[in-house]
């Protein structure tokens, strides 16, 4: 029985995200272990006959002293169980448990689901994790991705790994994520924001949009976000609901009563991967407006199941936001229709799934 080990930097990810892959797996008879830094989803997936390894893991920031003392934890942790293959899911697995598995001899997937800040500010910074990068990833038996842009962009670079693979993101579990029922709020039109509450995922946009919206509109149109609150946004999130600007709901892990009760999702991050919240919302039969990014503008078709803006641009949003409530109802119903069959041709996870695990077997097969 060949074993299979996943580094993840938590559980919620993997269970989430990852979940159909693990599964299918140990139904194809693999012996499947994940070692993740938490334990909110330990026992989720323990109950399903996967063992769970905890390894301590920094998912913020650099710091040579932890990233040091990770990768002695994960060379600890491949001698002892001499896994057959390992997939690594974001940066530090990426690239410390690439380099430790290059080290060792080990073949390895990895998937970069996203780029993340450390490519966004440039510098010193994107310079140092370049060449991070493409020191572990020089023996990686093939490096996922999850938009061409990213792909591009590393390629230039020179990180590819023995050799890449295109895939649509996580894709999206159309039985878990059914298609909603069709709300009724008469002239009132919800949007929902789902994401941290940073910078990097748009809140400012979304924030000013909102703001000129309630104070064109009124109660015709109302606001709320959903997610974690980044610290220096606490007081900033915490004013606009006082001024009645957002309604802010904390995290919640089952967020589909949330795009249930939404009339639009609006995705104003900077940068992507493929967003989960997107194809999460778009299978509810939700319409989108996204930022005009890569990970976004794949999952929308620019007035056919949503709308598109300028990434950064607070107006550009406000403007989007215009377009979709002058919309009649019906022409709202048809863009979340749109949506869900888009989803369906395009994004079910089980296409996903059969990718990497189509991957894993002719890796294992073609082993010297």
């Amino acid at each position: 029985m060949s074993k299979v080990l996943f580094l993840a930097n938590n559980s919620t990810g993997l269970y989430a995200f990852r979940n159909e892959l693990l599964l299918s797996l140990k139904d194809d008879g693999y012996d499947v272990v994940v070692s993740i830094p938490d334990d909110e989803h330990r026992s989720d997936i323990e109950e399903e006959g996967i063992r769970v390894i905890h390894t301590d893991l920094d998912r913020r920031g650099m710091n040579p002293l932890k990233d040091f003392k990770l990768i002695k934890k994960y060379k600890k942790l491949l001698k002892s169980e001499k896994p057959d293959i390992v997939l690594t899911y974001t940066i530090k697995p990426n690239i410390y448990g690439g380099y430790v598995c290059g080290r060792l001899g080990i073949p390895f997937i990895s998937t970069i689901t996203g780029l993340g800040s450390a490519f966004e500010k440039g510098g010193m910074v994107q310079k140092l994790v370049t060449v991070m990068y493409r020191t572990s990833m020089k023996k990686c038996s093939c490096l996922f991705f999850q938009n061409a842009e990213n792909k591009a962009l590393f390629e230039k670079l020179g990180i590819t790994g023995k050799r890449t693979a295109l895939v649509g993101g996580s894709g999206v579990n159309l039985d878990y994520h059914k298609k909603a029922d069709v709300n009724d709020h008469g002239d009132v039109i919800r949007f929902l924001y789902v994401g941290r509450l940073m910078k990097e995922k748009g809140i400012e946009e979304y924030l000013y949009a909102a703001q000129k919206m309630r104070k064109e509109y009124g109660d015709r149109v109302l606001f709320s976000t959903l997610g974690y609150d980044d610290d220096s946004y606490t007081q900033r999130m915490k004013t606009a609901q006082e001024d009645g600007i957002v309604t802010v709901i904390p995290f919640h892990k089952d967020v589909r009563p949330f795009y249930a009760e939404c009339d639009v999702l609006v995705q104003p991050s900077y940068h992507e991967g493929m967003s989960n919240v997107i194809m999460e919302a778009a299978a509810a039969g939700r319409p989108v407006l996204c930022s005009n990014i890569s990970g976004c503008k794949e999952l929308v078709d620019d007035g056919v199941t949503g709308f598109v803006f300028k990434p950064g641009d607070g107006q550009a949003l406000y403007e989007a936001m215009n377009r979709f409530i002058i919309l009649s109802k019906e022409e709202r119903l048809r863009l979340g229709d749109a949506g869900r069959i888009k989803m369906e041709k395009e994004y079910d996870r089980h296409i996903i799934v059969r990718a990497y695990a189509g991957e894993i077997k002719n890796i294992l097969e073609n082993r010297t």
